[in-house]
């Protein structure tokens, strides 16, 4: 049977059930932390509000996490800087909290695509609390270096929702 997960420009999507289901779990339960901060606050705050808040219903769910941690940039086999992620989820996958009054773009998705890679990591979610509806500011960010499939498609990002999508742009 023909694969139908296709984008309009032609890359495959990955469906979530295709993920580690523990790696899907913990970006649920982030997804669900972020939800309930967005339903109790709504938009227009400053991201630090957003942050604070999301950080307390974190801990009030039990989901570990790290602030603002650190991954070293090789170039060439030589460290050559760093690159900063806002938060580091379930020791699993990266975070990216935003609080803009507009749609994720390329470059919020390059940037933690670049982080993904400069921590070896699958899994990124872009978190906009500015977004009148959360679902409109979630959005899932995969690194195409670190998947483990067995072919070698490009996969593209897309916005919250039952597929998860990676591009190199």
């Amino acid at each position: 049977m023909p694969n139908t997960n296709h984008s309009s420009r032609g890359r495959r999507s990955t469906p979530l059930a295709d993920l580690d289901p523990a790696l899907t779990e913990i970006s649920r339960k982030v997804i669900g932390c972020a939800i309930e901060t967005h339903k109790e606050l709504g938009p227009g705050y400053p991201l630090e509000i957003y942050r604070a808040a999301l950080l307390y219903e974190l801990k009030h769910e039990e989901v570990s996490f790290e602030e603002n941690k650190s991954y070293d940039v090789e170039f060439d086999g030589e460290v050559i800087g760093s690159v900063t992620a806002d938060l580091y989820a379930g020791d699993r996958f990266l975070v990216k909290i935003m609080a803009e009054n507009y749609e994720v773009g390329g470059k919020e998705r390059t940037e933690l695509r670049a982080i993904l890679r400069a921590a070896d990591l699958e899994l990124g979610l872009i978190i906009n609390f500015g977004q009148r509806r959360l679902k409109d500011g979630l959005v899932r960010v995969l690194n195409p270096d670190a998947l483990h499939t067995d072919n070698e498609e490009e996969y593209e990002d897309e916005e919250e929702g039952e597929l998860v999508e990676s591009s190199e742009e």
